[in-house]
């Protein structure tokens, strides 16, 4: 690397000399302000363009239109509270649901140990839902790598994310925020039934 560095240096000092100590070099070959600004600007005006419909393409894509079903997730210290916005039981309140993790001795056989819960999220495929995502005390998150879902969930505040389950199936989740103690024992699981069996 030193006799890169040397030569490239070596070349440099060379040129230097030559184009100072040159009666006859050409003015305008080293000082082109006009080919200045156009290599710096041609470069800005693509970029810009690019930008635009890009910037245009991410507010939309964030945007949820007309869900068909919301369901809120409320992240507490160690475990989750669903809430069917959408659905009222014979009491007049929202549906609503707590999520724990499944303990090692209450495991049947096929239940993956520290992801299953006693209560699973229940939705119906093919259906446009909207997430809204907060939490009660700390920072969580709501995340369902296998559906591309990934939402931070912060005290006071209130995010929202949209998804479309296209199967049905099992799909498994976790907090991916450093909650405290329990932060490994806080399992998402949401179950894709279809349309009659949800409303069931």
């Amino acid at each position: 690397m030193a006799m890169v560095m040397s030569l490239v240096t070596y070349m440099l000092v060379s040129l230097m000399k030559m184009f100072k100590n040159n009666p006859m070099s050409y003015k305008y070959l080293t000082h082109g302000t006009t080919l200045e600004v156009m290599w710096t600007m041609f470069p800005a005006v693509i970029l810009v363009t690019m930008a635009f419909p890009s910037f245009v393409l991410l507010y939309l894509s964030d945007d949820v239109v007309n869900p068909a079903m919301t369901i809120k997730a409320m992240g507490y210290q160690w475990y989750w509270v669903y809430e069917y916005s959408d659905f009222i039981n014979d009491n007049g309140e929202t549906v609503q649901l707590e999520s724990y993790i499944m303990p090692d001795d209450l495991l049947e056989v096929g239940q993956l140990r520290l992801l299953d819960v006693d209560n699973r999220v229940v939705v119906p495929v093919d259906t446009h839902m909207r997430f809204m995502v907060t939490a009660g005390d700390v920072m969580h998150c709501f995340s369902m790598p296998s559906l591309g879902v990934k939402m931070d969930a912060m005290p006071g505040r209130l995010n929202q994310i949209s998804t479309l389950m296209q199967r049905e199936g099992m799909f498994y989740g976790q907090c991916q925020e450093l909650c405290g103690i329990g932060h490994s024992e806080m399992p998402i699981v949401i179950e894709s039934v279809n349309l009659d069996n949800f409303l069931e």
